[in-house]
């Protein structure tokens, strides 16, 4: 009897522990039939792809001190999707993506390209009806998301590479209030085409500005059909649920091999060992948490992490990750709600023995744990989680209106749009208000997306404060529709991070993100900052960088500030420190907007107007850097319209040559945006 064998290489970058069980990495054997070849087509595709990443990054340091890097045969899949997520969404969607190969009797996967040298993916073609999905987000201004960098840089830099066989399609993920829409999904399916590829279904666009859902819906729904009319295959009909992964609870475990928390490499929350990143977070003390508004409804908060002995390194204009956990309250109320004790210790196996996702969290874990610290209960749940919870609940009504919300349908869309996604409900509130619907808690952790980093735009400079990094945010509080209070949940978590607490200090899990908004390199090229609100955050770095080259006796150009805030006696943040920065002519213009201290609501917009000679002065005679922090949907535009409007008057030109004229400033890296929908 011939064997095929699971392939280990022994590496040190990549093996993601949290997708295997906790107490041994084992080769496993399984009988193949007589006559069965030792590897499919895709099994030495995913070979080669690996093996020249594994070379590849041999070069880099590891993520953790594991050794290993497990390399798994897909058998029989031909549909793989890969995603560049940065918040999760395209990695869920590329999951679901691939579980829907199944209903048309397909196989596929869903694989993140920074695992592979995608120079091998030209080999796809190989496999018989094979097909490369795109699930593609844009990050920042047009950027890639962290984990498909790689392969964005390997799709510049590759003109020469001949994909003529490749079958693929791109769906991308973006937001219409950026300048940039869908930049790197666009990218993607146009370079792919110019390559050779096949593109056998239109580009998909997602807008997470509108209703990404239904976006995604509406495109899967056509998508699937062509591929089946593509390669002449038929869909198998069954519309039923299909689980990925199978319980399996611990009744006897070792507790130290338990996740109670930690990403990746199990008690690393213990010992901690740099590298730092996304998958093995530093767990920073909180030495400074302070409320920053005087008065008023909302609590805005200042909070500097020590970073002292880490290794990690920060420049003004980067932004720290932050790992929250949700509200203790909510967990205890999913789990009273269905029955079940939250300490149970389990592991959710995947069912598809040669996929290389072990668990769709860290495992062997306790419910609790899982529910705290790896899946999101607090956002709205798509459409695929109501579709697969409706078989649980036991009046018809709950499981027709479930379904419906599911559907194509036009009622069922603006339903899911009333009931769903204006009212907020997330999983808690769903099952409060459809006392039949009692989902196994095994299925529903299965199905609930990832609880994911937040980031914030770091308020310090690492030449003043080299062992800590400043958080300036605001907390999220709010009423829905149905009468419930919703908290955000990384504001509230950051809010409640007392300095000690209990004796104890309190700590965050946190990492590093480079940033592109960056001061100037001529320190004395001047600079205009606009920034409302938490949006000071990054400014708060520039000036005390522009304060501290001043002190080591530079010249340093002219440093301007556009503020604003609601009350000058309410939340005007960080006056003492700017009124300071300007007495000592750090700040050369301090200008701040009151929005609601008189009849007629005034922005930062009016205040760049009100000093249009002195901005286009600056920006046109000067060389000057605009850079703009805060909110995109309407802070960023109205900003961009004032400056058109200034180009236009003091620099005789049309609209157009306006808008060309800012789109060129953005080109040269002038013009820089730190903004959020």
């Amino acid at each position: 009897m011939s064997l095929k064998f699971r392939v280990l290489c022994l590496h040190r970058e990549s093996l993601n522990v949290a997708d295997m069980d906790a107490d041994t990495i084992t080769h496993t054997e399984a009988p193949v039939e007589e006559g069965e070849p030792y590897f499919t087509s895709l099994d030495l595709f995913l070979f080669s792809l690996i093996v020249a990443y594994c070379c590849e990054r041999n070069k880099k340091p590891p993520h953790s001190s594991v050794n290993g890097c497990m390399l798994f045969c897909a058998q029989g899949k031909n549909i793989i999707v890969f995603y560049g997520s940065q918040t999760g969404t395209a990695e869920e969607f590329a999951n679901r993506l691939s579980k829907d190969a199944q209903r048309y009797g397909m196989k596929g996967m869903a694989a993140d390209p920074e695992e592979y040298d995608m120079g091998e993916l030209s080999r796809l073609s190989e496999i018989e009806n094979s097909l490369a999905i795109f699930c593609m987000a844009t990050y920042g201004e047009g950027d890639p998301t962290d984990n498909a960098q790689d392969f964005y840089d390997w799709l510049q830099e590759n003109d020469d590479e001949d994909l003529s066989k490749l079958n693929y399609t791109v769906f991308a993920l973006g937001n219409k209030t950026y300048e940039h829409y869908n930049a790197m999904g666009k990218y993607v399916d146009k370079r792919l085409a110019e390559l050779g590829a096949t593109r056998i279904f239109d580009l998909g666009l997602g807008d997470d500005d509108g209703n990404l859902e239904e976006d995604f819906v509406s495109w899967r729904e056509q998508f699937w059909p062509a591929v089946c009319e593509h390669f002449g295959v038929e869909a198998s009909g069954d519309e039923s649920s299909i689980r990925q992964y199978e319980l399996q609870e611990h009744t006897d475990i070792n507790m130290n091999k338990v996740f109670t928390g930690e990403f990746s490499r199990l008690k690393s929350f213990e010992i901690q060992k740099p590298p730092f990143d996304s998958k093995n977070p530093f767990l920073a003390p909180v030495t400074v948490n302070r409320k920053l508004n005087k008065a008023g409804d909302r609590h805005l908060m200042h909070l500097e992490l020590d970073i002292t002995g880490s290794k990690i390194r920060y420049e003004s204009g980067d932004h720290v990750a932050v790992f929250p956990t949700n509200d203790s309250a909510l967990v205890n109320k999913l789990g009273q709600i269905l029955g079940v004790d939250l300490d149970v210790v389990i592991s959710l196996n995947n069912l598809d023995e040669e996929s290389n996702k072990k668990h769709p969290f860290p495992c062997p874990t306790s419910y609790r744990t899982a529910l705290t610290h790896y899946l999101d209960i607090t956002h709205p749940p798509r459409t695929n989680v109501l579709y697969e919870l409706a078989q649980y609940a036991s009046d018809p009504k709950h499981q027709e209106t479930l379904r419906k919300m599911a559907s194509s349908s036009p009622e069922g869309k603006a339903l899911y749009q009333n009931w769903v996604l204006d009212a907020c409900r997330n999983i808690l509130a769903i099952l409060e208000d459809m006392p039949s619907l009692r989902p196994p808690i095994d299925h529903l952790c299965e199905l609930l997306p990832r609880l994911q980093a937040r980031y914030y735009s770091i308020a310090s400079s690492s030449k003043v404060h080299p062992n800590s990094i400043h958080i300036c945010a605001v907390v999220v509080e709010y009423t829905t529709k149905t009468g419930r209070l919703n908290k955000g949940v990384a504001t509230n978590w950051l809010k409640n991070k007392l300095v000690t607490d209990n004796g104890h200090k309190s700590t965050v899990p946190m990492y590093i993100r480079k940033s592109q908004f960056r001061l100037p390199f001529k320190a004395t090229s001047p600079v205009i900052m606009i920034g409302p609100g938490t949006g000071i955050a990054p400014f708060m770095g520039f000036i005390q960088e522009r304060g501290w080259l001043k002190e080591q006796g530079k010249e340093v150009g002219e440093t301007v500030l556009y503020f604003g805030c609601r009350h000058k006696n309410e939340d005007y943040i960080y006056q003492e420190e700017l009124e300071e920065a300007e007495k000592n002519n750090v700040l050369t213009q301090l200008n701040v907007a009151f929005s609601r201290d008189q009849e007629h609501k005034i922005y930062v917009q009016h205040l760049l107007k009100n000093n249009k000679e002195n901005i286009w002065k600056l920006v046109h005679s000067e060389n000057a850097h605009i850079y703009i922090c805060g909110d995109a949907r309407n802070m960023a535009k109205d900003v961009q319209t004032a400056l058109h409007e200034i180009a236009e008057e003091l620099g005789g030109m049309t609209r157009t040559q306006a808008t060309d004229y800012i789109k060129k400033l953005m080109t040269k890296g002038r013009y820089s945006q730190d903004v959020w929908s």
